[in-house]
């Protein structure tokens, strides 16, 4: 199997690069699946039903969520009954959404993806370690193809679950920081693993953000809403190769720079 996992989606920017780019990145690299995580596509914090919609229909497999999941309510209803959306599966069991997902395509193996919220410097969640128990066992009579987004701030915490699940699943690979990070590797069980892929939107920014409304806030503690930037618009993620186990063979990191209309 070989899929694409893209990192934040920021805004509309992120949203165009994804949306006018996906088919082609697919057909260039013929890869399997595309997941994506989207918890930024809505004006960079949320996802709207809508634009859910557009990614499914752009040829994304499946979308991840992270802290940002309920920041737009009417995302609620799709994830009660879309089969190719997540929530975080340490998020209580109480809230709306799936904990993980098989995303099948003719002709190809099925991929189940997974996320979890990391607890350092995070809102409380429940165990990461114990959810991500309980959901393996689920997922093991589905497939041996598993993707884990971990929506995480530390790398610290990042490489304890990539350690605790190597062997386990296919790859770990981090999101929320919005910042590619250099350990793109594969783990000695063979579980690829980068604690962040980065962020699909502009990278002329401050994780996303505007360089001097964000500037202007953190010197002065004056408030001011932090739009989303536009300058040089990226795609990143990154593509992980397995074999017929589930045990991946090979991990790159992606980035290509795009241009939006």
């Amino acid at each position: 199997m070989k899929f694409l996992f893209l990192g934040d989606i920021v805004g509309k920017p992120g949203m165009n690069a994804v949306l006018q780019n996906t088919q082609r990145i697919r057909e260039e690299l013929d890869l399997d699946y595309v997941i994506a995580n989207a918890e930024n596509a809505s004006d960079g914090s949320g996802l709207m039903p809508k634009q859910f919609e557009r990614l499914i229909d752009s040829g994304i497999d499946g979308v991840t969520l992270g802290d940002h999941i309920f920041r737009r309510k009417e995302i609620v209803t799709t994830l009660e009954k879309s089969d190719r959306i997540v929530k975080p599966a340490n998020y209580p069991d109480e809230a709306s959404g799936r904990r993980w997902t098989l995303i099948k395509r003719s002709g190809r193996r099925p991929l189940a993806i997974v996320s979890i919220m990391g607890r350092v410097f995070m809102r409380p969640v429940d165990c990461p370690f114990k959810a991500l128990d309980e959901v393996l066992a689920e997922i093991e009579p589905h497939t041996d193809q598993i993707l884990v987004d971990v929506h995480a701030e530390a790398t610290s915490d990042k490489q304890c679950l990539g350690r605790y699940l190597d062997g386990k699943v296919t790859a770990v690979l981090g999101t929320h920081t919005h910042v590619p990070t250099a350990d793109t590797c594969i783990l000695p069980g063979r579980t690829a693993f980068q604690c962040d892929v980065g962020m699909c939107g502009p990278y002329e920014s401050i994780i996303g953000r505007d360089i001097e409304r964000v500037t202007h806030t953190t010197r002065t503690a004056e408030p001011c809403h932090f739009h989303v930037a536009t300058g040089d618009v990226r795609l990143c993620g990154a593509i992980v190769e397995s074999d017929a186990d589930g045990r991946a063979v090979k991990v790159e990191r992606f980035e290509q720079r795009v241009i939006v209309n």
